[in-house]
């Protein structure tokens, strides 16, 4: 089966989620967002969200944390403004379309890097998690929320059967566990700390990685 997500598809897929985006997925996701936040509150400073969508986490980020907001779809980023004009949040530096491959940050920028359901939905999920790793500071972590695909089984054959019809939404259903074990056992200074199941069903996982205080980008 082809991999191929582009950027183009994910674009169009998310104007379209754009205006109905909290209506679907706000409850679904909600653990997993509020648990995504307390964890990257453990460690707190600069934050960057990758893949904020239409920010409906951001009123949730204690006030003490700064925090940037980066999308692929600018729809989507439009609702996130809103949202941060509507609850007056001060502590929201900036929010930017952005391509999460090609991060428009130096190296050791934040503290915490939190990615909400992204890396099954990129182009390249390599690429963006070592751009992650790029822009973390030594002693962050990276926070994601994400679906991983069944080892086997029935739902490993839905997943497989459903992936032409998720790729036109704009997400990958059966995107492996081992691509993210391969990944971090290459990335110079990048250590697995926790893998913990996430509603709904706990088809989806909290991942956490840290970037050891010696490392460098």
């Amino acid at each position: 089966m082809t991999d191929t997500l582009d950027r183009a598809t994910i674009e169009k897929a998310y104007a379209r989620w754009a205006p109905v985006y909290d209506v679907v997925f706000g409850k679904v996701f909600e653990r997993g967002r509020l648990a995504s936040i307390e964890a990257a509150e453990r460690i707190g400073g600069r934050i960057l969200e990758v893949g904020v969508g239409t920010g409906i986490s951001l009123p949730d980020y204690a006030r003490t944390n700064r925090i940037v907001g980066i999308d692929i779809s600018a729809p989507m980023l439009r609702k996130a403004a809103e949202r941060v004009a509507e609850h007056g949040l001060s502590n929201v530096e900036s929010l930017a379309v952005m391509d999460a491959k090609h991060l428009a940050f130096p190296d050791n920028a934040f503290d915490v890097i939190v990615a909400q359901y992204v890396i099954t939905a990129v182009p390249d999920p390599e690429a963006t998690l070592d751009e992650f790793a790029r822009v973390l500071k030594p002693g962050g972590e990276i926070i994601l929320v994400n679906h991983i695909g069944a080892e086997s089984g029935l739902r490993k054959l839905s997943e497989q059967a459903f992936a032409p019809v998720a790729r036109r939404l704009g997400w990958r259903p059966e995107f492996p566990w081992e691509r993210l074990t391969a990944w971090q056992s290459r990335a110079p200074g990048i250590r697995f700390v926790e893998r913990r199941p996430m509603p709904p069903l706990g088809h989806f996982s909290l991942i956490r990685y840290g970037k050891d205080a010696k490392a460098s980008a």
